[in-house]
């Protein structure tokens, strides 16, 4: 199982990396695309939309289901990536790479609350 140390992780399968400008950038991990299997859909959140920490923020479809994307942090929806609309599978290739949306955060702190790889791991093990 593919876990970047650099990463912040969220116990509903959501990683976080903090942008030089504060934004944090939002996908899910390579734990969960693997789980969904072969995405073939992505309703992403609106740029400037508010979001609450542990919210259902957007959608990802695949063959098998359809499966909640959660808000990490608490923020404003800053930027989505388009390129998702037309080829969700990037996620499938590399969910690291494909990330869904940046977020503004209320509050700078609660990415350092969030799950280290380790820390992460043990959720998944623990399952």
């Amino acid at each position: 199982m593919n876990l970047p140390d650099e990463l912040k992780y969220a116990a509903t399968h959501e990683w976080a990396r903090q942008e030089m400008d504060g934004c944090l950038t939002i996908g899910i991990t390579d734990y969960a695309q693997d789980l969904l299997g072969d995405l073939v859909f992505a309703q992403l959140p609106a740029v400037g939309q508010k979001v609450a920490a542990n919210a259902p923020i957007c959608v990802l479809e695949s063959v098998k289901t359809a499966s909640d994307v959660h808000a990490p942090v608490s923020g404003v929806i800053a930027a989505i990536n388009t390129d998702l609309q037309d080829t969700p599978e990037q996620v499938n290739q590399d969910s690291y790479a494909a990330w869904l949306f940046r977020v503004t955060p209320d509050n700078a702190a609660d990415f350092s609350a969030l799950l280290n790889a380790a820390q992460y791991k043990a959720t998944i093990d623990a399952g």
